[in-house]
Order: C-alpha cells, then sequence, then structure tokens
C-alpha cells in the first residue's frame, strides 16, 4: 500500500521528469528554429573593393558613397525581407534568380538589385587591365574586334530605354552575345529573354550616373570602360 510519503516522493519524480521532458523538447525545438535560420537563404553585400573616389574622374566618390550605401543595401535588406515573408527556400541567390517567376515583383526586382550590383562592383577596378587572349579571341570571332564589340555593347546600354542593365554573356553553347535587361532583371533569371552566364555587366540607371554625368548616358558608358575589371571578367569566363 502506498503511503503519503510515497505518494509525495512519486508526484515529485513524475514532476521533475516532466519539466526536464519539456525542457530537452524546448531545447530540440530552439535547435531546430537556429538550424532552419541558418539554412535561410540570405544576401549580403560584398565589400567595396575600392575607396569612393578611387574611380574618378570616370565615376564621382559621391555616386559610389550613393550607390553604395543607400541604393544597394535598400535591395540587400527588401531581398532579404521578401525571403523570410514568402519563405522562400531556394539554396542559392542563383537558383533563386532561375527561379525568379515563382515568386513576388518584390522577390524579383530585389534580388536582381542586389545581385547585379554585387556583380557590378567586382566589375568595377581602379587598376588598369586587358581582356585575357582566350577572352580577345572570342571577341574577336564574334564581334570582329575589341573596338567594334565595345560598340556594340554601348549600343545596347544606350538603347536601354529607362531603367536597366547591359550585359555580356555566355550562352548554354558557350558563345559570347550582348543582352540588355530592364529594371533589375538579368540573364541568370528564367523570365529574362536572353538567358546565360554573366561576365560583365553595367548599370544604366540613372542614379548609377546621374550626378556627374546628368542626362548623358553615353558619356557615362564612354568612361566606364576606363574602369573595366577585365582581370574578373577574365576570371568568370574562365
Amino acid at each position: 500500500m502506498q503511503t503519503r510519503r510515497n505518494f509525495l516522493q512519486n508526484a515529485a519524480k513524475a514532476t521533475l521528469g516532466i519539466a526536464v521532458s519539456g525542457s530537452i523538447l524546448q531545447d530540440i525545438a530552439s535547435a531546430k528554429a537556429t538550424e532552419l535560420h541558418a539554412a535561410t537563404l540570405k544576401f549580403s553585400q560584398v565589400k567595396l573593393p575600392f575607396s569612393y573616389a578611387a574611380l574618378e574622374p570616370n565615376i564621382d566618390a559621391l555616386t559610389m558613397e550613393i550607390h553604395y550605401t543607400k541604393h544597394h543595401m535598400a535591395y540587400i535588406n527588401a531581398v532579404n525581407e521578401a525571403i523570410l515573408a514568402e519563405n522562400i527556400k531556394e539554396a542559392s541567390e542563383e537558383q533563386l534568380l532561375a527561379n525568379i517567376s515563382k515568386y513576388s515583383p518584390k522577390a524579383r526586382n530585389n534580388a536582381g538589385g542586389a545581385w547585379n550590383h554585387n556583380f557590378f562592383w567586382e566589375s568595377l577596378s581602379d587598376k588598369p587591365s586587358q581582356p585575357s587572349e582566350k577572352l580577345l579571341t572570342m571577341i574577336n570571332k564574334t564581334f570582329g574586334s575589341l573596338d567594334k564589340f565595345k560598340e556594340q555593347f554601348a549600343a545596347a546600354a544606350t538603347s536601354r530605354f529607362g531603367s536597366g542593365w547591359a550585359w555580356l554573356l555566355l550562352d548554354d553553347s558557350g558563345n559570347l552575345k550582348i543582352s540588355s535587361t530592364p529594371n533589375q532583371d538579368n540573364p541568370l533569371m528564367d523570365v529574362a529573354e536572353v538567358k546565360g552566364i554573366p561576365i560583365l555587366g553595367l548599370d544604366v540607371w540613372e542614379h548609377a550616373y546621374y550626378l556627374h554625368y546628368q542626362n548623358k548616358r553615353a558619356d557615362y558608358i564612354k568612361n566606364w570602360w576606363n574602369i573595366v575589371n577585365w582581370k574578373k571578367v577574365n576570371e568568370r569566363l574562365a
């Protein structure tokens, strides 16, 4: 027969067991939440590989500072908000872009803006560089010469109505192509008219040049060639 003392001891043990079990379950749930949060795709801003003033007179310091700290950072914050709000589970930034038609305009515009600008900063340099022999051979074969390539690329950038980007990309066959995209779209997106792997990109949104060049987009494009990071373009091709 169970005594009052035994009953109280058993009850205390049971209560302790429930408390311990509850604590363990809470720990497991917390660990799962941490694991899920860690696995959630999150865009981040690359460190600018030069000072704001390093590209002058081709791009002025104030434009670089505003472009990097305000415009680009806004895209980073907004796409990360969209990822959480829409419970996006893509494995990488590029996978998200490849499936972007599945998601909201907010996700599309800001994923593009975040990715494109990281790509753009790394496409610029204050140190002179040249296309590699491999790239130059491909350019000559496809466009006739480096100068003719620049003319065609500049034409695509200049003729892009409103805001957008111009791209040099590799298509599925490994051939070079020039394209332009509206807004913050890029060739990695499943909505792009011309799809491929970008190796060079130029931002022709007015915020990229208007403080210095006003409405003279063609002058901005002409001077941009002086600061192209061909070393990075060569790496992307390889």
